[in-house]
């Protein structure tokens, strides 16, 4: 592993407690240029999660408080006439940045949330018919709270698709929540605090390596079989698509990548396999009435999966 990634994921780690696979998670998303959707209930550190790791990678972020009257403009940018110059002026959105942090993206209407679709998926934003290149690094880490749906907007299955994972934020161990609070009274760090350690430059040069990481033909195998499964099973209402398997290979790459490897595990595949699916498949009625869990269902047909030797 690259010195000053293991360094960001040292620093990562002991700013933000109790949630240590979450953040490689996270990390392994941004590496293999996926957008992540955070969902966690209020208090848990989601928005604390993706401060920290802008600060750390040191390129330019832009945060959007989503609003039930946030307009599509709003995110994009927008076209005024100057008068000084009697001319059409263009004004860039705060989607123009390395990293954008879409805070309760579910507060706002579909037609603003669709507006981060075009960008999301292929990292151009259009505005007044012209069209506009994003920066090489850009990834939409959105945050969600799944406990409160009065004046929400739930995402589309089409946006939730253009997430590569779907983290669930749960609370941390007694340990590490009171370790939390005794930090945050003795004041021991703040925001200013985080320095960068891992510029754009290296980012890329880290995301060209991980392209390279060796994925066999019965690792491939044994993620087409979870992938097809998924549209087999009766557990399941509506299986996971071929974005779903690219997603899994590539985060997959990210994670191995982590771990310091240079090929790509069946092992790698089940840690990865659930939030790559969570966001992408809908569970039948039937098995929701028995009050079974997507993950618990996810588990199982992973489990069924002969994993090759």
């Amino acid at each position: 592993m690259n010195s000053q990634l293991a360094s960001l994921l040292q620093t990562y780690e002991a700013r933000i407690l109790g949630q240590k696979n979450n953040l490689r998670l996270v990390l392994s998303a941004v590496l293999a240029g996926g957008h992540v959707l955070i969902e966690g209930v209020p208090g848990t550190g989601k928005t604390q999660m993706v401060c920290t790791l802008s600060n750390l990678l040191g390129g330019k972020f832009n945060r959007i408080q989503f609003t039930p009257d946030l307009l599509p403009s709003d995110i994009t940018g927008s076209t005024i006439f100057n008068l000084k110059d009697n001319s059409f002026q263009t004004l860039k959105g705060p989607i123009f940045s390395n990293i954008l942090l879409a805070d309760e993206i579910n507060r706002t209407p579909a037609k603003t949330q669709a507006a981060l679709l075009e960008a999301m998926e292929e990292k151009q934003v259009t505005i007044q018919g012209k069209t506009y290149e994003l920066p090489e690094v850009f990834f939409v880490v959105a945050t969600q709270n799944p406990i409160e749906f009065e004046g929400t907007y739930p995402l589309p299955e089409a946006q939730q698709d253009r997430f590569l994972f779907k983290l669930r934020i749960d609370f941390p161990s007694l340990e590490e929540e009171t370790k939390v609070l005794k930090n945050v009274l003795a004041k021991m760090y703040t925001d200013q605090e985080v320095e960068t350690v891992l510029d754009m430059e290296t980012f890329l040069m880290i995301r060209k390596e991980i392209e390279h990481i060796t994925v066999s033909e019965d690792v491939l195998a044994y993620i087409m079989q979870i992938v097809r499964r998924t549209r087999e099973t009766e557990a399941i209402r509506f299986g996971a698509s071929t974005r779903a398997a690219i997603s899994i290979g590539k985060a997959a790459q990210a994670w191995a990548y982590l771990a310091e490897r240079d090929y790509v595990t069946p092992d790698d595949i089940k840690m990865v396999a659930k939030p790559a699916l969570r966001h992408r498949i809908q569970i039948s009625p039937h098995m929701e009435l028995e009050g079974v869990s997507l993950d618990q269902i996810i588990e199982e047909l992973v489990g069924a999966v002969p994993v090759p030797r």
